[in-house]
């Protein structure tokens, strides 16, 4: 009789972990997108209803109907409309709409942290009554069988509306192509946004479900609606019944353990697992799950579409090149030495700069490089902090203490072989798996290591000593710039040579990597592998520079924070890595607590506008204005026929091409012998529109530098529309003919 109880008390559970399943599986087939904000969205709501109900006093009916019929619904259509529709219409790759989803997730977070505090709460209201209806011997309460009744209600009107409506036929029509469903009069907006309000109508309802049976934190709640995951995993991301009936029955053996007591080691990991199975069977189901029929060309994981910088050239660079590139590490540099002039308390602050760094700088080798989605990084940084400290204190496996510095590039050495054990199942995964797994890794580390009192408590961390002497503050910053810098020279390493140019090709398309003989396999390995240690590296200096070991520092989400945070601010950018690191502890140091997640958020959702993060767009930015250069004083394939005809009146003739007033050959009177690179002898000159001042040096080596990406691009005159206008009238003035030289680059002159 007591496994029957057991069995009942979880139906309740059973049955919410189906509802969140139900609107998983809702978004994704009717849009495509796996929703990782249906955690952010449930906790959201149910802050929202608890606010209602205990702050506001409104009545319970009351405030369920705003909170599931207006508040959820109209968080689906807005997120529809801003977010995922500009992607939709770009035709984007699921890797994006995931990221995106994420971005929407840490919004919510810190929306919910920033208005409610990451404190946890005890009396969130239930929609049910507390009363029990008596089965047989046993009873059952009333929540329990009210949440079981609307998940078969759920389940029998999609399932009617998927297979017997018009609606079904339009919404299998959207997901197969959605640009042809529109030429078919398919009104794919609208099967959209139906799609999100009920799939975040169900995000909300799991929300206000779970809060009375947990304590309400921003953190947790989401967590647990994360982990529900499982069930679309076992329903390969298509069966209903199926979720259903996956849900039901973790629920009811994650019960039905509680009747199990083991001794020792033993006990203490069932005793995990009675709390902690969800997450358990999503990590075993990715594993054993051999595909998810996954929507489209299923391929998530690659995250070429993040990524906005091919592979570096193979040849010599040229002095102008090479000249901004010691310019931007100087600049870098100087930026990273400004904190040494703090005072000691901002300097303190700044000490998670670093350390952060060297972890977005993992996850810059797994995504940018290889085009591996990771979201478990908070898993390997925690394993390195772990191993440091243990190593340190000699409790490592029996090990003497080792000084604390030694300890650091130990501990992070010894997560490069759990990098490359947790890697080597992950990478045979595709698509949305892999994001997956590595999830479900960082979550099971964080629950079964960080999470227990005899693998992380008692560590106490000791101030670093270097040959005898105590690191004070400047001197740890110092070493933790060091440590920086190897990070940065591993990054530089990864991504020049053959072995760059071989990751790239792996992470643009694998399957062309391999078919011109690329060992994908044994790189995305290297990749994981190396990662893994970066990051046990920054995990390490981010306890040191805290001087305690958390456990929430290194909790999941943080993982898909930092994630976000690194694809917002460039996936392939070593740079971007940087900047991230030094947004976020800035906004957390000058900012109410949850403030950098909110940030972060509000960023992230700029990527259905901005492919590839900041750093893309700066770099974007850059080549419009270049392009406008190119436009205004060197003709080029974009030039129009009207700003040739602007440049001929302004200057006498097209820059660039002969009989232009004031334009002579290189050596000709009035030559003001100005030279830029690459401008020697037999070159056209650039002549600027009479009247116009003498350019800066800057502003020369500029003009030059667009000059000579002209000639790159290998453009004759004679491809020019705009400047084959005044081709005939110069070359009867001037008796010239036949075809003209590739652009070179070329002094800049003053016109006349």
């Amino acid at each position: 009789m007591t496994s029957i109880n057991l069995a009942l008390t979880a139906i309740s559970l059973g049955a919410i972990a189906a509802l969140s399943g139900i609107g998983v599986l809702v978004t994704y087939r009717t849009n495509g997108v796996l929703n990782f904000a249906q955690g952010g969205i449930a906790t959201l709501v149910a802050y929202v209803f608890r606010e209602m109900v205990v702050e506001w006093g409104l009545p319970i009916w009351l405030a369920a109907v705003l909170a599931l019929a207006v508040l959820s619904p109209g968080i689906g259509l807005l997120l529809e409309r801003l977010v995922f529709r500009p992607l939709a219409r770009r035709r984007a790759s699921a890797a994006e709409s995931l990221v995106a989803s994420l971005g929407v997730l840490v919004l919510t977070l810190g929306m919910t942290a920033g208005i409610w505090g990451l404190g946890s709460r005890g009396d969130a209201p239930s929609i049910f009554p507390a009363d029990t209806v008596k089965i047989g011997d046993t009873r059952v309460g009333v929540d329990a069988l009210a949440e079981l009744a609307m998940v078969a209600v759920f389940c029998i009107v999609l399932g009617i509306l998927g297979a017997k409506t018009k609606f079904g036929r339009q919404v299998r029509a959207v997901v197969d192509d959605r640009q042809l469903a529109e030429l078919s009069g398919v009104p794919a907006d609208k099967v959209a946004a139906a799609g999100w309000a009920l799939g975040t109508t169900m995000a909300g309802l799991t929300g206000i479900l779970l809060a009375p049976q947990f304590r309400l934190t921003p953190y947790g709640l989401t967590l647990l609606v994360l982990e529900t995951f499982a069930v679309v995993v076992a329903a390969r991301l298509a069966s209903l019944p199926v979720a259903v009936l996956t849900a039901l029955g973790i629920a009811v053996a994650q019960s039905e353990l509680k009747q199990v007591t083991l001794d020792g080691d033993a006990g203490t990991v069932l005793t995990v697992l009675q709390s902690n199975l969800f997450i358990v069977m999503l990590l075993v189901l990715l594993l054993v799950v051999p595909r998810l029929r996954e929507l489209g060309n299923g391929d998530s994981g690659s995250t070429g579409s993040f990524s906005s910088r091919g592979a570096p050239p193979s040849g010599p660079v040229s002095r102008d090149e090479a000249r901004r590139d010691v310019l931007g590490k100087l600049g870098g540099a100087a930026l990273l030495m400004a904190p040494m002039t703090f005072a000691p308390a901002d300097l303190r602050s700044a000490f998670m700069v670093p350390a952060l760094a060297l972890i977005f700088l993992s996850l810059v080798i797994l995504t940018g490089y290889s085009g591996q989605l990771s979201l478990g990084v908070a898993g390997y940084a925690g394993l390195g902090s772990l191993f440091t400290l243990k190593l340190a204190n000699g409790d490592l496996f029996g090990l003497p203490a080792v000084p604390g510095i030694w300890a650091m590039f130990i501990g992070a050495i010894m997560v490069a072989p759990i990098g490359l054990i947790t890697g080597w199942p992950a990478i045979r995964r595709r698509g949305l798996v892999l994001a997956l797994t590595t999830f479900a890794v960082g979550a099971v580390v964080s629950r079964f290591v960080f999470e227990q009192p005899d693998f992380a408590s008692g560590l106490y961390v000791d101030p670093l000593e270097l040959f005898g002497a105590e690191l004070g503050d400047k001197a740890f910053y110092l070493f933790e710039l060091f440590c920086l810098g190897l990070g940065l020279l591993v990054v530089r390493s990864l991504h020049h040579g053959r072995i760059g140019r071989a990751l790239l090709a792996v992470r643009d398309h694998s399957e062309g990597a391999a078919a011109v003989g690329v060992d994908v396999r044994s790189l995305k390995l290297l990749a994981f592998t190396i990662s893994s240690a970066v990051a046990g590296l920054g995990g390490a200096l981010l306890t040191f520079s805290a001087s305690s070991f958390s456990t929430d520092d290194f909790a999941p989400m943080q993982s898909l924070l930092w994630f976000t945070a690194v694809v917002v601010f460039g996936a392939d950018s070593a740079a971007g890595a940087i900047i991230a690191a030094g947004f976020i502890v800035a906004i957390d140091v000058l900012a109410p607590a949850g403030s950098s997640i909110l940030a972060v958020g509000i960023l992230a959702l700029s990527l259905g506008w901005l492919p590839g993060g900041l750093a893309s767009a700066v770099r974007g930015g850059i080549a419009w204005v270049a392009r406008v250069l190119a436009d205004e004083f060197v003709p080029s394939a974009h030039t129009t026929h009207a700003a040739a005809n602007r440049l001929a009146r302004a200057g006498g003739a097209v820059p660039g091409m002969a009989g232009a007033a004031g334009a002579t050959r290189h050596g000709a009177a009035g030559s003001s012998g100005t030279s830029g690179s690459g401008g020697s002898g037999g070159g056209i000159r650039i002549v600027l529109p009479a009247g116009a001042p003498r350019p800066t040096p800057l502003g020369e080596t500029l003009l030059v530098a667009v000059a000579n990406h002209t000639a790159r691009s290998g453009l004759t005159l004679e491809m020019l529309p705009s400047a084959r206008a005044g081709e005939a009238d110069s070359a009867e003035r001037q008796g010239l003919a036949g075809p003209r030289p590739h652009l070179p680059g070329v002094p800049v002159e003053r016109g006349a």
